[in-house]
């Protein structure tokens, strides 16, 4: 099976371009961030302390978490309920932040992630996929872009959507997740040896979209 993997902090637009090439190469996108937004979620519906790793990998061993791919597009499950709208919001993003250190949360998404892996050509982005999910992915791209301009993009997402936010708060959240993603002791986010960093900041998506199709080629 073919893997592509992509990698990159908050906001750098990983899912918009992961979803636009697995079109355009006819492979299956993996969000796994929705994963463990999903899992940031159950735990949020659960009122534990998010710090509290016992409690945390708890709810992780028993929240029944589905993957389904309706018509082609990921669809994220929590006991029986599509939550894959209800996942893309500022506090569930923090929470899966949170969580995502924990030992037993990566385990069990990791696995999941690895096993779409060996079933389908996948086009997989994240924070570890290069170095821990996909060591040996046939392309990992590490797609990144400055603080300014991925606030902007987010602050322009919600906006869009109809919901409340702060430019400054999003700039102080995205730095915040960065040092957190960054020096977190399990698969931190880092940019893999063999990766290939694309910046963003100047680009529009189709450049983007362009530039990765060409180096697949």
């Amino acid at each position: 099976m073919k893997k592509l993997a992509i990698d990159g902090p908050a906001g750098a637009g990983k899912s918009t371009i992961a979803k636009i090439l697995s079109k355009k190469m006819g492979f299956m996108y993996v969000d796994t961030g929705a994963m463990y937004r999903t899992l940031g979620l159950a735990c949020l519906q659960a009122g534990i302390d998010l710090e509290d790793e016992a409690a945390v990998s708890e709810v992780c061993t028993k929240a029944p978490i589905v993957i389904k791919y309706i018509d082609g597009v990921q669809k994220m499950y929590l006991d029986g309920v599509d939550v894959s709208e209800t996942i893309r919001t500022e506090q569930v993003s923090s929470a899966a932040s949170t969580t995502s250190k924990f030992q037993k949360v990566r385990e069990r998404l990791v696995k999941m992630q690895r096993d779409l892996s060996e079933e389908y050509d996948v086009v997989m982005d994240g924070r570890d996929i290069g170095t821990q999910v996909l060591p040996n992915a046939d392309l990992k791209i590490y797609l990144t872009a400055s603080v300014q301009v991925r606030a902007e993009r987010r602050y322009k997402e919600y906006m869009e959507k109809g919901q409340e936010c702060n430019l400054e708060e999003i700039m102080e959240d995205i730095a915040a997740r960065d040092h957190q993603d960054m020096t977190r002791e399990i698969s931190p986010l880092c940019k893999a040896e063999d990766a290939i960093e694309v910046d963003t900041s100047n680009m529009d998506i189709d450049e983007v979209v362009e530039t990765i199709a060409g180096l697949w080629k």
